[in-house]
């Protein structure tokens, strides 16, 4: 068996220090009494969770921003399950080009993406309407969804799906009996993924939204800019826990393993 010798646990010990090191000064700032964005020396208090719930702005951002990631994560997936299946199982001309061409939302600067989509959503008369959020982050998201799905198909047996029409199987008798079994980890994770990028977005969303339709990251940086007390801290710390306790779930009903790598042998 090979151990990690005392520099690689060093160097794990300080990347994973480096990592949670800034979500827990976070949630220690949230607890703070005070009405300013500082550490808590004395006591801690719940008052800047109980004023969660008395700004409506934070509370209907919030459910735009899981009702939209839902949506959004949603399409992303039944887009990317035919995509992935012409790309996995089919060879032609220009595949090289398309595939480059589906996953080319990830290599454009948000910043750049924004500005086309506020200037294409305001040509159309539909800036700032949940139509235009729902495009842009479908957009945005499609690529995590069509790696996962295709990685699943690649590493499946095409000899199963030849089996089945052997027997005599349609081709709806296959997809729904064979293939679709074997896609259920990279559907399942790339749903995941997709939901977590677009609840996340911050960037792109920023041009594309509008006072009224503001998703949480976005009301949280203009809440920045506007004022420094915790609550930014707390819907943060909220937002944290709320990931953790998603993740812990999915992992005793599904497995992340499972989910994210594919069942194992």
């Amino acid at each position: 068996m090979n151990r990690n010798g005392p520099l690689a646990l060093l160097f794990h010990a300080l990347f994973v220090v480096f990592m949670i090191a800034p979500l827990a000064v976070v949630i220690w700032m949230s607890f703070t009494p005070d009405n300013l964005l500082k550490l808590p020396t004395t006591t801690l208090s719940l008052r800047w969770f109980y004023a969660i719930l008395n700004n409506q702005q934070f509370i209907n951002a919030f459910g735009l921003s899981i009702l939209l990631g839902v949506i959004a994560a949603t399409l992303a997936i039944l887009l990317s399950v035919p995509a992935a299946l012409a790309l996995s199982r089919y060879r032609f001309p220009g595949r090289d080009g398309l595939v480059a061409f589906f996953l080319s939302p990830l290599i454009i600067p948000h910043v750049v993406l924004g500005v086309a989509f506020l200037r294409f959503f305001t040509q159309a008369g539909i800036t700032g309407s949940f139509a235009a959020l729902l495009g842009s982050h479908v957009l945005v998201i499609f690529p995590y969804g069509l790696r996962l799905v295709l990685a699943s198909l690649t590493a499946s047996d095409p000899a199963l799906e030849r089996a089945a029409v052997s027997l005599g199987a349609s081709n709806w008798t296959v997809f729904k009996r064979v293939v679709l079994p074997m896609m259920i980890p990279g559907v399942a994770g790339g749903w995941v993924i997709s939901f977590i990028q677009s609840f996340d977005e911050v960037t792109m969303t920023v041009f594309v939204a509008t006072p009224s339709s503001m998703t949480l990251p976005v009301r949280i940086y203009h809440y920045i800019e506007e004022s420094i007390d915790p609550l930014v801290a707390s819907v943060s710390t909220v937002v944290i826990f709320g990931t953790f306790l998603l993740m812990f779930v999915v992992d005793r009903i599904y497995g992340l393993d499972r989910m994210l790598v594919g069942p194992t042998k």
